[in-house]
């Protein structure tokens, strides 16, 4: 095993034993207040000024702050985890486990324990003038309602030059990723004795020509939007699940489908929520059946990095790595529209979130502090300026 400081591993520790676990189920759902205010006494600790910024009653978002004035560098991620079936985990996922040169712990991949690493890049460097500042920022909510990050850009800062995001990449700078949007179509009609179809107006028959409908918009997206940073190059609409009616001998009087829509670069939630209106008062005004169109998640915009971004040379300099897209969302399009040079980069991997047994390969903890501090010393220390 690597090499790594005590304080460093009890830092992952302490992280992981706090639970914040972010849910669309109320009865799983848990306020991160306690993993936020434990932050800000560890940040406080090493000299950053702490700023709690409440989202509601229960979530809040953490700013903490080394040094003044403008520029510097954001180093963000989300304090939240998704619910788990504890009973699938061989570990215990509320401590932090070593095994088989991994750690192992709720979070700890996706992405508490980005946290204690920048604690662990900065420490060394607490003795130099910062001539900008370095700015932490934790938020809420990113794995339900991005709650956290929206309020964040509705009170427009923090403010950079640069900003990072500690989710898990392999430690390959991200420069792109697709957007997503979920919503649901119901459709009521009128219920009636199956007997006699004029008793009623069927709304599992009228979404039967929604589905067609939005099945071609699909094709119409795909023409229209593309993009070779992508595996999958155009945007993708999936028919996620769908339930309609109570009883086979009934017409059926309602029908709910939902949906998610993942987006490309240079495409618009609202513009595409708009369009689907429109189609489905096509589809349904002329069969008298009724629709409402509701929204799941509001959704995260797609993330498209400047190319000539200056920190993403930088770090696929200090990575070795030519920067990647990928499929997930993150936080990065709030950050990146308060002004702020913004990528993804961080240990571990994606395909290690959300998952009994996650892990962090330890061998990904020393390169992600080595870079972390090169990126802090670059852009906040005065001899980087001088």
């Amino acid at each position: 095993m690597p090499n790594l400081d005590k304080s460093l591993i009890e830092g992952l520790d302490r992280v992981i034993r706090i639970p914040s676990i972010s849910s669309t189920q109320s009865e799983l759902d848990m306020s991160n207040r306690p993993l936020v205010e434990h932050l800000a006494h560890e940040f406080e600790s090493l000299g950053f000024v702490c700023e709690l910024v409440p989202c509601d009653d229960e979530k809040v978002n953490l700013i903490a702050t080394l040094g003044t004035g403008p520029g510097g560098l954001v180093l963000a991620g989300h304090t939240d985890t998704v619910p788990l079936d504890e009973e699938l985990w061989t570990v215990d996922p509320f401590k932090l486990t070593e095994r088989d040169n991994r750690f192992f712990g709720l979070g700890v991949t996706d992405m508490k324990s980005f946290f204690p690493l920048i604690m662990a890049a900065v420490r060394p460097l607490l003795a130099h003038h910062f001539h900008e500042p370095l700015i932490v920022l934790a938020t809420a909510d990113e794995e339900t309602s991005m709650q956290g990050a929206r309020a964040i850009a509705e009170l427009g800062r923090p403010k950079a030059r640069s900003a990072v995001i500690g989710e898990p990449t392999g430690l390959q700078a991200v420069r792109a990723h697709k957007g997503i949007m979920m919503d649901a179509i119901r459709l009521t009609g009128q219920s009636g004795h199956s007997s006699d179809p004029s008793l009623g107006r069927n709304a599992l028959d009228a979404m039967h020509g929604v589905i067609a409908e939005l099945m071609r918009y699909r094709e119409e997206l795909k023409e229209r939007y593309h993009s070779e940073l992508f595996s999958i190059p155009y945007p993708t609409l999936n028919l996620g699940c769908i339930h309609g009616g109570d009883n086979p001998n009934r017409i059926c009087g309602h029908c709910e489908l939902e949906f998610d829509v993942r987006l490309m670069p240079g495409m618009h939630m609202e513009t595409v929520r708009a369009e689907i209106r429109e189609l489905l008062g096509k589809i349904t005004e002329p069969q008298n059946i009724q629709f409402e169109m509701r929204t799941l998640f509001h959704g995260v915009p797609a993330f498209f990095a400047d190319e000539k971004s200056p920190l993403l040379k930088t770090v696929e300099a200090l990575t070795g790595h030519e920067s990647i897209s990928v499929a997930f969302g993150t936080e990065a399009p709030y950050l990146q529209q308060l002004g702020m040079d913004t990528i993804i980069l961080g240990p571990g991997a994606i395909d290690q979130a959300h998952q009994p047994d996650e892990y962090v390969g330890i061998d990904k903890i020393n390169p992600c502090i080595e870079i972390l501090r090169k990126l802090i010393s670059a852009h906040c220390m005065e001899a980087a300026n001088a």
